[in-house]
This record gives C-alpha cells, structure tokens and sequence, in this order.
C-alpha cells in the first residue's frame, strides 16, 4: 500500500495570488535559460558543460550566500533527507540532462513537448495515488495547454524519432513532475531557500559525474557571441544564467508550491515555453509562426482554467 505524508495546505488558500506570482517569475527566469545557454554554447561549449556550470555555480552562489545571510535556514531534519535527495537528482539535476539528451537526438519541439508533459502525470498521480478528484475545468484546462504547447512547439516539423531520444524525454517529464511533486512536500518542513540550496548542491554533485568542473573549456569565457544586437562575452551570459535562470528561476518556482498545489503550479509553468519562443524570436532572429501565436493563446487559456480552480485543489 501506498502511503504519502501530509502536506501542509492552509497557506495555499490564503496567498493564492502570491503563488501564481511566484511560478510566474519562475516561468520568466526559467525561460531566459534557452536564449542565455544557446548564445553561450554558439562559442564552443558543449550543453553538457553548460548544463554542470548552471547548477554548479548557482549551488555555490547558494550556499555561500544563505550561510551568511540566513544560516537557519540551511537547517534539515533527518527525517527531511530522502526527499531533499530526490528534489536534487530528479528535479535539478535529472531535468537538465534527460532534456540535454533528448534535445540531442529529437528535434527541439518534441523534446520540449516531452518534457512539459509532465502536468499530465502530476494530475494522474493526484487522482490515483493520492484519490483526489480533479474538476472536470482542470482536465480541460491540462488538455487545451498540451495542445496549445503542441503548436508552440510545431512538433510536425520533427519526424525523425530516436528511441534514447523518447526515453530520455519522457524520463525529464517525470523528473519534473519530481519537482514539483517532491518540492510540494518538502517546503511543508524546509523553508524553500535552504531546499533549493541543498537540492542545487546535490545536482551539482551528480551532473559533475557527466561534465566535471576541469573540462570545462575557461578560456572560451573571454569569446565575445550573439545576443540580440548585443555581443556580451561568454562570462556575462553564464553570469546571468546562473543568477537569473537558475537562482531566482528555483527560489520562486519552490517557493510558489507552498501556496499553490503541484498541479496547479505546474501547468501554469506552462507558460516558459511561450516566454522562450518570444524571447527567441527578439533576440536570437528565430521565426515566430501564425500556429506559434495560436498556441499560445490556447495554452494561455488552459492554464487560466486551472488557475481558476486552484482554491477547489487545494482544499
């Protein structure tokens, strides 16, 4: 049989508004990590490595700077540990890569839609594991986003499927619904920014298994590339990357799952991909199709929807 611990939910009601704030801001500083991480890579650094010095660096960031300001907060109960481990493999360091992978070998459409699947599983395992019923709005709601992220992506222009590819985009999709799920759970007893710090430590760890800090190429930091009219260097760009992108991108997005459930917070997550896709086509000259802005629209739509019926969700 299985059993879950309780979360603690009252805050969600109250501060509703706050939350879908906070997973807002998430999607936005989540999104500049496209842009900011493929103008970086342009100068020769391989997504791998891109991916360890994001969360390497932001777990340094971290960590100093909580133990200084807020070391309280650094503070885990042992009984804390199991989830704290899994917030770090799954939803930091097994997102980043499984994408990575998937990207690599899927046109970047279907890879997306893979990883954004995972509101799908959030809602299934809020209704079967958990035996909550969802209203019917927020299965309509996850249905019109899905759609909507379908067109955003323009997954018909990728017909080439690698089975690794598959794999490795349905395992982000499940490593995001970790991430929320787990995130869920965890700030019930872990104040968000110390989980996000350790969860940033402990990704780090693991994904220096794949690229480790001394292959990564420091002296391409100098290279001047692409940035919209702009041609910052490459340091500039990995700085904002860690800062924007990551630190405050993971702050609010935890921050947000204790006020808004996980299957809320998710699909309105679903908005990165239009921010991205925008942000794309200002800075990096990439072409915005009449079926991108339609997308956008519907998932919009969707995640309204299920916006509107956080309050029921949550009770």
């Amino acid at each position: 049989m299985t059993t879950e611990l309780p979360v603690v939910a009252p805050p969600r009601v109250a501060h509703r508004g706050r939350g879908t704030t906070y997973v807002l801001l998430a999607a936005l500083f989540f999104s500049t990590s496209g842009t900011l991480g493929k103008s970086a890579m342009s100068a020769g650094i391989t997504p791998q490595q891109v991916a360890a010095a994001r969360i390497a660096l932001a777990g340094v960031v971290l960590l100093a700077g909580v133990a200084l300001v807020a070391p309280r907060k650094l503070r885990v109960r042992r009984a804390d540990l199991p989830v704290l481990a899994g917030y770090g493999l799954l939803g930091v360091a097994g997102v980043q890569l499984l994408y990575f992978v998937a990207a690599g070998r899927l046109p970047v459409g279907i890879a997306i839609l893979l990883e954004f699947v995972s509101p799908v599983l959030i809602a299934l395992w809020v209704r079967f594991v958990r035996r909550h019923r969802l209203p019917r709005a927020v299965w309509g709601g996850i249905a019109l986003a899905m759609a909507g992220l379908a067109l955003v992506a323009q997954v018909w222009e990728g017909v080439t499927l690698d089975g690794l590819g598959l794999l490795a985009g349905f395992g982000a999709a499940l490593c995001s619904a970790g991430y929320f799920l787990l995130g869920e759970r965890a700030v019930a007893g872990i104040d968000p920014l110390g989980l996000v710090t350790w969860g940033m430590v402990i990704g780090a760890l693991a994904i220096s298994f794949v690229a480790p800090p001394w292959t990564w190429p420091v002296g391409l930091l100098d290279a001047e590339v692409g940035f919209g009219v702009w041609h910052p260097p490459v340091w500039l760009l990995l700085t904002l990357l860690v800062l924007v992108a990551t630190v405050l991108a993971y702050v609010c997005g935890t921050s947000s799952l204790r006020h808004l459930p996980a299957s809320v917070a998710s699909v309105l997550g679903l908005v990165e991909p239009v921010i991205t896709t925008v942000a794309a086509w200002l800075l990096l000259g990439e072409q915005l199709a009449w079926p991108q802005l339609l997308g956008s629209a519907i998932l919009l739509a969707g995640a309204y929807f299920v916006q509107r019926n956080s309050e029921v969700l949550a009770r």
